[in-house]
């Protein structure tokens, strides 16, 4: 019996931008001029690792989803095939924060992007490259 093929559409349930999941983070992204991709974000205390500090697998996911949305807006179906965090500083619970996802290139099925945290002021808190693999089209 033939597997079914795996597609990488947005649904409402998704825990990241699902506007419909009652756990999830509900961001709201919007596409800049350029194409990327971006959302406002104020985490809290659900969202800690260590007192007062937001978990790096919940910031990976933020930055991770930012740079899928720009894949998406792109009318590309792709899964992430690696992904790369690099955690500049803390960030806070309660600290409102911007993520910003676009893409840096493409070579045939792979689509290169990146993302960036940034607190109200500008400075970066986390920066992510990731890889994506374009999913084969259905036969």
């Amino acid at each position: 019996m033939a597997e079914p093929a795996i597609r990488a559409l947005a649904q409402s349930s998704c825990f990241v931008c699902g506007p419909e999941n009652p756990r999830g983070l509900q961001l709201d992204f919007t596409r800049g001029e350029a194409g990327e991709m971006s959302a406002s974000w104020t985490p809290h205390s659900d969202h800690e690792g260590f007192h007062g500090v937001i978990h790096g697998g919940i910031v990976s996911t933020i930055l991770d989803e930012a740079m899928a949305k720009a894949v998406i807006a792109m009318e590309i179906e792709a899964l992430t095939a690696e992904l790369r965090v690099r955690f500049r500083r803390l960030v806070a619970t309660g600290q409102p924060v911007r993520v910003k996802g676009w893409i840096s290139s493409r070579n045939k099925r792979m689509i290169h992007t990146e993302a960036a945290l940034t607190a109200p002021d500008g400075s970066e808190l986390a920066h992510a490259w990731a890889v994506f693999l374009e999913l084969k089209p259905d036969p």
